[in-house]
């Protein structure tokens, strides 16, 4: 079975405790070194200060011994002296001890065992192996002399302290763990308060956020990121939220939309199959609404398949494409679909953009020239439908810069699905304008959703389509790093306006100014192209 790992508040408390009172325990132990090893220089001292007076050691060197009184005036109190002849044994006759009961050090029988070098004290075990002496040896009368002083009071003081210290260190241990698991709680109140806030996210309370204060601390700082990273996931769930509702929603819009087809499908084939017998005319019209119904599943469906690859694979092939001319082939293209409807290509000339040149001229792209057709298509479909008959209709072409928006330029009646393009950025523009009613606020800022449709327009009415155009060529431009808005307000008319990343053109050639507009008298069927 593993420990269970200790909390925060206790390895800390723990580590505090281990280095103060490791701190108190070396800082002991260095004076305690200190004291010891001034006490013995003191012992050294006093031996290396000591001189026998030249009888006593001239008596004793020759066997002589000592008067007890006068012992008294040759030695101080605890000195004990040594002889040794010339041979280097040791000698009987020693001076000090008398009468105190005390074993001197152990000292050898012989001198060359000793190993005293003259001048430096050494320490040696007592005789009777309890407590320690100070010798020191130097030359004497007729041999060696031998001074020694016991350690007692060195070590009786020695022991002393180092009980003191153990003491200290002990209380000191137990002050840290006291006062410091005070100081360590009062200094992790802050991130308690975190832990706290952050169980009460995590339990649900999702809203809530850490007070981070304003103090430049770890635990602010960490509050600040931790805010951060909540206000991220908020964004994100939310994101997540809006998604998933979308996708209901498209879900439910694209089962309405395949709802009538297929129950026109249904309706009919269930005719056919029961009135066997019926009239051939009633059966050809069978047959044609079933046609018809099976068509308006097949656009419908092809246009999700489109939805779905442009957000996976959006641009499978690229080329230079030429602005102008693919406008003036989708126009020549709608005309045909729509004779009495006036169709005009001239240059850009947007007064809250740039000034275009007033003349054509190539304006090259990089991207498919097929999905950007089917743009322009789109757009002009839609100015064709949306609009009352006779209602002109007016494409533009140009260059211009991406400017900021200034405070002098309203741009508020602008929407668009798509990202802003790069201030300063080249791009080429396509402008598709009508002089029909315009949108209002609420249909313009949802236009490019799918499956929507205006409020003003019929639900059953099959040549609008399903709502899709729109998100389609919105998806199309961001495909193409660019972006399609729309410029309107009541009574003004649509402007829809297709910016794309501009490629200088290789051969730019003059164009006329503007060309006369498309009718069916003045279209140039050879300049027709198949849309997508």
């Amino acid at each position: 079975m593993r420990p269970r790992p200790r909390s925060l508040r206790a390895r800390l408390v723990l580590g505090t405790t281990l280095l103060a009172t490791s701190a108190v325990l070396l800082c002991q132990a260095a004076g305690l070194t200190v004291l010891h090893g001034w006490l013995t220089d003191q012992v050294d001292g006093r031996l290396t200060r000591f001189r026998l007076m030249p009888d006593a050691e001239r008596e004793a060197a020759q066997g002589v011994a000592v008067r007890a009184a006068r012992e008294q005036d040759l030695l101080p109190s605890d000195y004990r002296v040594y002889f040794y002849d010339r041979d280097g044994r040791r000698m009987a006759a020693s001076l000090g001890g008398e009468g105190d009961g005390e074993a001197g050090p152990a000292l050898p029988a012989t001198e060359s065992s000793l190993e005293l070098c003259d001048g430096r004290p050494r320490t040696v075990e007592a005789a009777d192996g309890d407590g320690r002496w100070r010798v020191i040896a130097r030359d004497g009368h007729d041999g060696r002399v031998v001074v020694a002083l016991p350690l007692r009071e060195v070590d009786g003081a020695t022991m002393k302290m180092l009980g003191f210290s153990l003491v200290v260190g002990v209380a000191v241990a137990v002050c840290v763990v006291a006062s410091g698991r005070f100081f360590v709680t009062l200094g992790l109140r802050p991130l308690t308060r975190v832990e706290r806030t952050a169980r009460r996210i995590a339990d649900g309370e999702s809203q809530l956020r850490i007070a981070d204060g304003h103090a430049f601390t770890e635990v602010a700082h960490l509050s600040h990121a931790l805010n951060s990273m909540l206000d991220r996931l908020r964004a994100a769930l939310q994101r997540s939220e809006a998604s998933e509702q979308r996708l209901r929603r498209f879900l439910a819009d694209a089962g309405h939309e395949l709802r009538t087809p297929l129950t026109s499908l249904q309706g009919f084939a269930e005719l056919l199959v029961d009135a066997p017998g019926m009239e051939a005319d009633r059966r050809d019209e069978a047959h044609r609404l079933i046609v018809q119904n099976a068509g308006r599943m097949s656009r419908l469906v092809d246009d999700l398949i489109q939805l779905a690859q442009l957000s996976e694979a959006p641009v499978a092939h690229r080329e230079q494409v030429d602005l102008l001319s693919l406008a003036a082939d989708t126009i020549a293209a709608l005309a045909v679909q729509h004779p009495g409807r006036r169709i005009g290509l001239g240059a850009l000339d947007d007064a809250d953009d740039a000034p275009g040149s007033g003349e054509l001229d190539v304006v090259q792209t990089v991207g498919d020239p097929h999905q950007l057709a089917q743009i322009l298509t789109n757009l002009l479909a839609n100015a064709c439908t949306h609009t009352p008959s006779g209602t002109a209709v007016r494409v533009r072409v140009g260059g211009l810069r991406v400017r900021a928006r200034g405070p002098g330029r309203d741009l508020t009646h602008r929407t668009s699905a798509n990202p802003p393009l790069d201030v300063g950025s080249r791009v080429g523009v396509v402008e598709v304008a009508d002089d029909g009613p315009g949108l209002a606020a609420p249909d313009a800022a949802r236009i490019f959703e799918r499956f929507y449709r205006t409020r003003t327009t019929p639900p059953d009415d099959t040549r609008t389509g399903f709502g899709l155009g729109l998100a389609i060529a919105s998806g199309i431009a961001a495909a193409h790093g660019g972006r399609l808005e729309l410029d309107t307000r009541p009574g003004r008319g649509c402007t829809f306006r297709l910016l794309l990343p501009h490629e200088p053109a290789q051969d730019p050639t003059p164009r006329p100014r503007e060309l006369p507009p498309a009718t069916p008298a003045t279209a140039d069927p050879s300049r027709r192209r198949s849309t997508p």
